[in-house]
């Protein structure tokens, strides 16, 4: 029977290989959780299925993730292909540059009809070392959308090639130059927000702490998806999902290895803003962690700990999901249910 049901896959491989993910998501539901397998409990949480039934899907794929960085960046984009579906028509997406740490960096602003006055400046998810603009487009697209705001995406540079502290000094400089030139962007200065996935988080989490800090303007909100915040410490989260669910452990050393090759700055709070001395006057978050996420235990310990030291917090876990469910945009139930969560706020706050 499992024979028979991995064939069955690796026709649906063969079938989202042209990116046509939406017929096998179009199949009726009996026969999408056949496919899927018996139900996945850990922890407490159950996985969802149609997340069951990709993650059965990516098993049959290659996984080049602990490759060389150049191969790790082509995959990436190759999955992100996969999954992406049809792009949202925006009423204008513009290439541009902005500020980095030491000169010019590639950004793309994005336009929906009838955009408000905020904007979401955003920092893509990829440990450090893979992603980039072309990777998260679907995601960035669907947020402008369906929150109905701008957003900026970001071009930060990437590890190995620019180690720790830059990824972070690049995103504090984009963040500082989009609200300087507000007013050419069509956006009110007080009502511009930071935010990433995954590494993405992680930095939208420096910019936070570092605008308040250096005495910078701070954004109108942080947005911290299944954030990655300490490089130092292991959680029993890391434990429970080594394997399997999109973010493996052995991913996670090869990002942080690639990224702070030199041990001694994992402590910085520029790399690991959970480890930060004072947390207290930092902006509104918006805080998500998932079920099944070696990262879960982390992004929920730095939700206490933010309020705690009196910041104002949604913190939005997800039981049933995976670390990267974002970017998930062609896949029913919940994972579209965590986007819309994600955007009414968005609109709530940037309004």
């Amino acid at each position: 029977m499992n024979q028979r049901l991995d064939s069955v896959l690796r026709g649906a491989v063969t079938a989202v290989q042209a990116n046509a993910l939406t017929p096998l998501f179009a199949l009726p539901t009996a026969v999408r959780r056949r496919l899927a397998g018996p139900p996945i409990q850990i922890d407490g949480n159950t996985l969802d299925p149609e997340l069951q039934l990709l993650l059965r899907v990516k098993a049959l794929l290659p996984d080049t993730t602990k490759s060389d960085a150049a191969v790790a960046r082509a995959h990436l984009k190759y999955l992100c292909l996969l999954v992406a579906g049809r792009p949202v028509e925006l009423q204008r997406v513009t290439e541009l540059t902005v500020r980095g740490a030491d000169g010019q960096l590639g950004a793309r602003l994005y336009v929906p009809r009838d955009a408000g006055r905020g904007l979401l400046v955003f920092l893509h998810g990829g440990g450090w070392v893979v992603g980039d603009l072309e990777t998260h487009d679907p995601l960035c697209r669907a947020l402008a959308a369906d929150a109905g705001i701008r957003v900026l995406a970001v071009d930060y540079r990437l590890a190995p090639e620019a180690p720790a502290p830059t990824a972070a000094e690049d995103a504090i400089a984009a963040f500082t130059w989009a609200v300087e030139h507000a007013d050419d962007l069509g956006v009110d200065p007080s009502l511009i927000a930071v935010g990433g996935d995954s590494a993405g988080g992680n930095l939208a989490a420096v910019v936070a702490q570092q605008t308040v800090r250096r005495n910078l303007p701070q954004p109108a909100l942080q947005v911290l998806l299944y954030p990655g915040l300490d490089l130092v410490g292991r959680r029993p989260s890391r434990d429970l999902f080594p394997e399997g669910f999109i973010l493996t452990e052995d991913d996670i050393i090869w990002y942080r290895d690639h990224y702070t090759p030199d041990p001694k700055i994992r402590p910085n709070p520029l790399v690991s803003p959970m480890l930060a001395e004072d947390l207290t006057g930092l902006p509104p978050t918006y805080l998500t962690t998932a079920g099944f996420d070696p990262l879960r235990d982390e992004g929920n310990e730095y939700a206490q700990a933010l309020k705690s030291a009196g910041n104002h917090l949604t913190h939005v876990p997800h039981p049933s999901l995976t670390h990267g469910y974002a970017n998930l945009l062609n896949i029913p139930g919940t994972t579209r249910e965590a986007h819309t969560h994600l955007t009414n706020h968005l609109k709530s706050v940037l309004h």
